[in-house]
């Protein structure tokens, strides 16, 4: 993909939407989806500020992080067979079609191994380096015209900003490098009373396909849930922290 035909995308997407009319919560979601990934990225840091954006906006981006358009699942069992090499039934006896989460990056499916373990598998969204690569050379130039024409530019650091913001992305690419991390913390908490961390199956990772160990729960932000469940939120939250 190019420079010049990633900017025009862009643009289209914004015209698609008539951005001159006003920008509501839900259409400022619908913008960040339609941009990609990259997009979708910043709006899920954007979220956790309601001291920058309001909370109506937070609370309506807060959905980009798990409530993504999925990508087919068809889509889904090809980048599994690309990566491995063979047909999929070969490692799992089932895939749930349904997603169970679609975040920017990746995708998460529910399945079986061949021997019968409950797992998880996290699958890459296909032809991500291009899109980000051409998207965050964009970003840096915007940067760049912020610093220079807006005059709290030199002091916020925006280009400083979107490199970090660079190196983030690139490591959400390889799905090896977050397979280790989750089983360093599982070393790491091997003794724990309180936090159990999945086990990664380490024969059928790559750098676009991740199976971790299947668990079940209740997310954190689901307080009544909890509380029917019997949970000490009091007691969560120190443990917690």
């Amino acid at each position: 993909m190019e420079y010049n035909s990633r900017l025009k995308e862009i643009v289209a997407v914004l015209r698609k939407h008539s951005i001159t009319k006003g920008v509501t919560p839900l259409k400022l979601r619908e913008i960040i989806e339609d941009l990609g990934p990259t997009f979708i990225k910043l709006g899920q840091i954007m979220a956790m500020h309601s001291d920058i954006l309001p909370k109506r906006y937070c609370d309506e981006l807060m959905q980009l992080c798990s409530d993504v358009k999925p990508m087919p699942f068809e889509e889904v069992l090809s980048v599994i067979e690309e990566s491995y090499g063979r047909s999929w039934r070969r490692v799992f006896s089932h895939i749930d079609e349904s997603c169970q989460g679609a975040a920017s990056i990746a995708q998460v499916h529910a399945a079986t191994l061949a021997d019968g373990r409950q797992v998880v598998v996290k699958v890459l969204r296909p032809d991500m380096e291009g899109v980000i690569a051409h998207d965050l050379a964009l970003l840096d130039t915007l940067a760049g015209l912020l610093e220079n024409l807006w005059s709290d530019g030199k002091r916020l650091r925006p280009r400083e900003v979107v490199a970090e913001f660079s190196k983030y992305l690139y490591d959400e690419l390889d799905l090896m490098r977050e397979a280790a991390n989750c089983s360093q913390l599982r070393r790491n908490f091997a003794d724990s009373k309180l936090l159990l961390v999945p086990e990664v199956f380490w024969d059928h990772c790559t750098t676009t396909v991740m199976v971790m160990e299947r668990m079940h729960g209740v997310p954190i932000n689901q307080v009544e849930r909890l509380r029917s469940a019997g949970v000490d939120i009091k007691q969560l939250a120190r443990d917690g922290v």
